[in-house]
């Protein structure tokens, strides 16, 4: 016969529940003391990141580009008269000298249309010498009228003073006197009249050879243009130096003004540097350059900056006041370093993967037991290859300036 007891039933419940809560402790302290340690310090290989030491001392900010060597006198010869090119005598990489000839064009109406200016020319000249016979005939005649004229008036005037003292003396009649003193008066009259009608034929005169003169300097001139235009089909270099290139090719037509070939002198080069327009800010004129031609490195000085933006980049031109080496030509690719300032007293480091000038940032500090530890460093003005410190890092202190961003959970690393 089973004896009911109650009270082995509520042990049961309060062992368990005993169980239950001892376990639930245990479990939240296993939790706080997960959560309270710290993260496994990372293990990192000492050869496989950069590291470099803060010093103190002289500071040279420079900015560096990429850039290409170009003459210092470019020429591109162009197309005086339009035509067709013949023959392309030259190629480029030839020297050349400011009559050597580079290529023939051929246009037969210009040819034609010379040919017909020069007729006008001498057309016009023709006409001149024509015109300058007509008039000068012209002019005879109307002094011979007026030598007559002069003539008949002086013996009109002889007859009239002649016949007054024999009128007074009633040898001759009063009326045939006075006949013969007006008609002289008559002539004196037409002589004066003769003389202002020849003075004024002289001017005109004057004035159509002086205009059939300026038709013929203007036909002229213009027979003299059509002929250059003709010697101009003949294109020559125009200055000493290197022929860089030819643009046309025979069977080509060539408009008036197209480009044709281009001229360079060689021993006059300079340097055109790309520099990225955020360090170009502090670029100035008459700046130190030391330009890399691969095969040497020469001074400089910058001469030009260009005020326009293109692709991100600002030209700076720099004026070579070296000799080139040897193997230095037109279109070289060269790097340029351009020396901004010279600070003294300045705690700098190897510029880092990750800081940007005026910046705060931070940095793994290598310590003696051979951990890095995080530290917090503002970084000041930068240079090619160095950065200036302000504050979070002392002289000779060691720092990882590799990429830090795989250890971006972990304020200390372990180096091997």
């Amino acid at each position: 016969m089973d004896i009911h007891r109650p009270e082995l039933k509520q042990k049961r419940l309060r062992r368990r529940l005993w169980q239950s809560a001892a376990a639930g402790v245990t479990l939240l302290l296993i939790a706080y003391l997960t959560l309270s340690l710290e993260p496994a310090m990372p293990k990192v290989e000492a050869a496989a990141v950069w590291i470099g030491e803060v010093e103190f001392g002289e500071f040279v900010r420079e900015v560096r580009g990429p850039g290409t060597l170009v003459p210092r006198e470019i020429r591109w010869i162009s197309a005086a008269s339009a035509g067709r090119v013949e023959r392309v005598l030259v190629k480029p990489g030839v020297i050349v000298e400011p009559d050597t000839l580079l290529v023939e064009l051929s246009n037969p109406e210009l040819q034609q249309q010379a040919e017909e200016a020069r007729w006008a020319a001498e057309a016009a000249a023709a006409d001149l010498q024509s015109l300058q016979a007509e008039l000068e005939r012209q002019l005879l005649d109307a002094r011979s009228a007026k030598a007559t004229l002069d003539a008949d008036h002086e013996i009109a005037r002889m007859q009239a003073d002649a016949e007054r003292d024999l009128a007074q003396q009633g040898i001759v009649s009063r009326l045939q006197y006075e006949q013969n003193a007006l008609r002289a008066k008559q002539l004196q009259l037409r002589s004066e009249l003769e003389s202002e009608r020849l003075q004024q034929l002289s001017g005109s005169v004057s004035a159509q050879i002086s205009a059939q003169q300026a038709r013929l300097e203007q036909a002229q001139r213009l027979a003299q243009r059509r002929q250059q235009q003709l010697q101009d089909l003949s294109i020559r270099a125009g200055i000493s130096g290197v022929l860089q290139e030819v643009s046309v090719e025979p069977g080509q037509r060539i408009e008036l003004g197209g480009n044709i070939a281009r001229v360079a002198k060689p021993e006059e080069l300079i340097a055109e540097l790309r520099i990225a327009e955020t360090q170009a800010r502090d670029i100035q004129l008459n700046l130190a350059v030391s330009v890399d031609t691969r095969n040497g490195i020469i001074a400089g000085r910058v001469m030009r900056i260009d005020p326009a933006v293109q692709n991100g980049t600002v030209q700076v031109d720099v004026e070579l006041v070296e000799a080139l080496p040897d193997g230095a030509r037109p279109d070289l690719s060269v790097d340029g370093t351009i020396e901004i300032e010279r600070l003294q007293d300045v705690l700098h480091v190897a510029r880092p993967a990750y800081g940007q000038p005026d910046s705060r940032t931070s940095m793994f500090r290598v310590l003696e037991d051979g951990t890095a530890e995080r530290v917090a460093v503002e970084l000041g003005r930068a240079s090619v290859s160095r950065i200036e410190v302000r504050s979070g890092l002392q002289r000779g202190q060691r720092v990882i300036l590799s990429d830090i961003s795989l250890w971006s959970q972990h304020d200390r690393v372990r180096l091997q």
